[in-house]
């Protein structure tokens, strides 16, 4: 097939497209004509059946490779993950079609991480010397580098904040004429950070680690930020939330939310916990999460059960091991988004969670200890609980707004 994805853009306008339904659709005989037996359909037939697909989901996947085989140029090539992502735009599906060819060994992945668009996006206006040192420290940042000294990759959205807080300041050194990091001085990075906040603090990292690279790479001649010490972020104080809130999402008709909800406020489960939470991690009525066990709270396992009901009912056949599953993760084996189901429970995962350990802190008599037991907290982490205690918003018996996840024990 053609690449970039372009070419798929370029075959869209030849004549065995038709308009349908205001879009543009591919001549059903052309498809069958052009394409061809292939090991795709026994890989199919075989990843169906063991995925529980239904037939829907199978016939759908059939027809987008036979879809991509109709566009190919070159017949029998491997096929670009960026030309099967334009499949949904013809009437495809795009994401289990992927899946097929990745176990038929036939797709090239070409995809782009988002990061790399949101480096492209805020760099845009930038001078091209600028550009390309920003870009040698990016690469290095998501692949690492294996050359002295040597650097591990990092996680995509640690370069994502890297460049949040360095873009305002990149803009403005372009906007006064400097094309390049070589000659930034300590006064000038200084005088551009922020006065104070996270951006700040964003900023300082993400300018620490470029030019540490830069130096590295010998693209620039001294790193400006040696030496100067990080801005420690003002850490916020958690609050209570409101208890009907809590109560509503716990009662919720939407099984997944209400064993979501009950896990995080009465376990303070944390949002990348419970989506990689397997089936197997609930058992005999306690929960196991790495190194820790912990009883069920009471009201938990009624909401666990109606949930596997549900699951069971909804997905017979899926081989998907994570206790949370959704319409499109049960057909393969990957895990949720973060962002379910908390869109559907309206609350956010972090602030359940804050509310429980802070109802538990008080509930102690600020027992530091305690809570770095009960849920893997480091001491300070756990002390920013503890200094609540003397606020005078959260003293002792002012939490009548927080749901006390003991009283339905």
């Amino acid at each position: 097939m053609g690449h970039p994805a372009s070419a798929l853009y370029e075959v869209m306008n030849r004549s065995t497209f038709c308009c349908r339904s205001g879009g543009r659709s591919v001549n059903s005989a052309t498809i069958t004509r052009s394409s061809r037996p292939s090991t795709e359909d026994s890989v199919l037939r075989e990843h169906a059946a063991r995925h529980g697909w239904s037939k829907k989901l199978t016939n759908e996947v059939k027809r987008s490779l036979k879809l991509l085989h109709a566009l190919q140029d070159t017949p029998g090539a491997k096929i670009h993950a960026s030309d099967v992502l334009e499949l949904p735009r013809i009437g495809g599906t795009a994401l289990s079609t992927l899946e097929i060819l990745a176990a038929a060994g036939l797709l090239i992945d070409d995809r782009t991480l988002a990061v790399r668009h949101y480096f492209a996006k805020h760099t845009a206006d930038l001078p091209p010397t600028m550009v390309s040192q920003l870009q040698a420290w990016l690469d290095v940042m998501i692949e690492g580098s294996r050359q002295a000294p040597r650097r591990r990759a990092r996680h995509p959205q640690t370069a994502h904040l890297h460049i949040l807080g360095m873009s305002p300041i990149l803009r403005t050194w372009a906007e006064t004429g400097r094309q390049s990091l070589a000659k930034v001085s300590r006064k000038d990075f200084v005088a551009a950070l922020p006065t104070r906040g996270a951006h700040r603090n964003f900023a300082e990292q993400g300018f620490r680690s470029l030019f540490k690279v830069l130096k590295a790479r010998k693209m620039i001649f001294t790193d400006p930020t040696r030496g100067l010490p990080i801005t420690p972020v003002n850490a916020t104080v958690p609050l209570p939330l409101d208890s009907e809130a809590i109560r509503k999402a716990l009662n919720s008709p939407d099984s997944a939310v209400a064993l979501a909800v009950a896990l995080v406020a009465f376990h303070a489960v944390t949002s990348p916990q419970l989506a990689a939470m397997q089936l197997t991690d609930i058992r005999d009525g306690r929960l196991r999460l790495q190194d820790r066990t912990i009883p069920l709270a009471g009201p938990v396992p009624t909401r666990l059960t109606v949930y596997l009901d549900h699951r069971t009912t909804t997905w017979p056949a899926t081989l998907n091991a994570h206790l949370f599953i959704n319409r499109k993760t049960a057909p393969r084996t990957t895990p949720v988004s973060r962002n379910f189901p908390w869109i559907a429970a309206q609350l956010k995962p972090q602030a359940l969670r804050e509310d429980r350990i802070l109802q538990k802190i008080h509930a102690t008599g600020g027992d530091v200890r305690r809570i770095c037991v009960l849920f893997g907290l480091s001491i300070t982490a756990a002390l920013r609980y503890a200094n609540t205690l003397g606020h005078p918003d959260l003293a002792s018996g002012h939490l009548h707004n927080s749901l006390d996840p003991d009283a339905n024990h």
